[in-house]
């Protein structure tokens, strides 16, 4: 919970936001979660050039599975730092990050596949149902496109800001197309775990005012 301090702290940088953004192209829903990625990153480009993109389902199926205590599966733990573990604990939602396994790391090597993918696979029955939150690997990403389409694992919602220079951006232009999941993403090579696990705490908020 917030002291009051920090929400009165909170608030100004949210009304600094508006200020600076004035008009949009989002609605009332997605600029709630584009407005919480900028806080957290105080990185105005989401707004702009490298403008977060919805699927049409993707907010609410993303709320609602959270709202039901579904797992979220993450690429590194360095998403799980970055969201309030208040929301998990009232929520009842497991948190999911295999990065580190020793058996993944055995299994990457074995097939030749980079770690965050073989953690994606890994977490299928999780991310069934689930909610994937992807910041950092590419690689991750794209595995979860692929389970999708082959109908391994069906995400409630897939979302994916990877940040980068190697295929980040072909990630996300890649889960834009995808039809088989709804997704969260944004255009070109900024993203980062800061702004994934922002979507999710805005996800959470938005869950706790239309209840109240």
């Amino acid at each position: 919970m917030q002291t009051e301090k920090g929400q009165s702290i909170e608030d100004a940088s949210m009304q600094m936001i508006e200020d600076e953004i004035g008009d949009h192209e989002y609605d009332k829903r997605e600029w709630q979660i584009v407005r919480r990625m900028i806080h957290s990153t105080a990185d105005f480009d989401f707004a702009g050039c490298n403008k977060v993109v919805f699927h049409p389902d993707a907010i609410e199926s993303g709320m609602s599975a959270l709202k039901r205590g579904c797992s979220i599966i993450t690429d590194v733990n360095g998403v799980i730092g970055g969201l309030n573990k208040q929301n998990p604990r009232d929520f009842g939602n497991r948190l999911v990050c295999n990065i580190s396994d020793p058996g993944i790391m055995e299994t990457a090597k074995k097939e030749g596949k980079t770690r965050s993918q073989v953690s994606m696979r890994a977490a299928a029955s999780e991310i069934n149902g689930g909610v994937v939150a992807i910041g950092n690997a590419p690689t991750a990403l794209l595995e979860v496109i692929q389970m999708a389409r082959e109908k391994a694992a069906r995400p409630a919602l897939i979302v994916g800001i990877p940040v980068g220079f190697i295929c980040a951006a072909e990630s996300k232009e890649e889960l834009a197309r995808l039809k088989e999941a709804p997704f969260i993403t944004n255009l070109g090579r900024k993203g980062g775990s800061s702004s994934a696990s922002a979507v999710i705490n805005a996800l959470f908020k938005m869950i706790r005012a239309e209840s109240s």
